[in-house]
């Protein structure tokens, strides 16, 4: 499935308060998922030694797939196709690699 599929097939299950004009609700989504992620992987560091075993590793794949339908929301609210969002950064990465920038911080290296 490429990613602007993935991005439609997604729109149909969006129920949140003012769908098409609201970016608010899937950014706050967005962050709230990122952190579950964060907490399964600090709990197998925890209470597996820091091995990923079969469970924790799908568990993950589930809140990445949350993840990834929050950015395919808050995508299309900004008017974004989600294929355009992944090349432009594959091009900023790109470049930050041949301009030998890929290291430190800062959005504008």
């Amino acid at each position: 499935m490429d990613l602007n599929t993935y991005q439609s097939a997604a729109r149909q299950t969006a129920s949140y308060p003012d769908v098409g004009r609201n970016p608010i609700y899937p950014t706050l989504g967005l962050t709230g998922e990122a952190g579950e992620v964060a907490d399964k992987v600090k709990k197998v560091l925890r209470d597996q030694d820091g091995v990923f075993d079969d469970s924790a590793r799908e568990a993950i794949k589930l809140e990445l797939g949350d993840v990834l339908w929050y950015i395919a929301q808050l995508s299309m609210e900004l008017g974004y196709d989600l294929e355009d969002v992944a090349a432009a950064n594959l091009a900023k990465l790109s470049s930050r690699a041949a301009r030998g920038r890929i290291s430190g911080s800062g959005d504008k290296r």
